[in-house]
C-alpha cells in the first residue's frame, strides 16, 4: 500500500505533494528538516492523503496531484477546511 499525500506549510501555506510507504514517518522526516525541498518552510502539517494499491498508481495520482488541476484542487480544499481529509 502507497499513500499520496498533501502537506501545508505552516510559515507561508505553500502545499507540497509527494508519495510515501509510511505517511507517519514521512512527515515526521519533512518536520525535521530532513528533506531539502521543504526544509526551509516548516512546519508541516498533513491536509490531504490518499492510500493506492501500488507504486505506479500512487506515482500516478501524485503527478496529478502536482499539476495545475490538482494544485487547485487542493488548494480550494484547504481554503474551505481546516480538518484533513483521507480517501481510500
Amino acid at each position: 500500500m502507497f499513500f499520496v499525500y498533501a502537506i501545508l506549510s505552516q510559515s507561508d501555506q505553500r502545499i507540497y505533494v509527494g508519495m510515501t510507504a509510511n505517511i507517519d514517518k514521512r512527515l515526521s522526516q519533512h518536520n525535521a528538516g530532513k528533506t531539502r525541498s521543504t526544509k526551509a518552510y516548516r512546519p508541516w502539517r498533513l491536509i490531504y492523503s490518499e492510500s493506492l494499491p501500488s507504486r505506479p498508481e500512487a506515482r500516478l495520482r501524485e503527478k496529478y496531484l502536482k499539476s495545475g488541476a490538482g494544485k487547485e484542487f487542493l488548494k480550494s480544499w484547504s481554503r474551505s477546511s481546516t480538518d484533513r481529509i483521507e480517501v481510500s
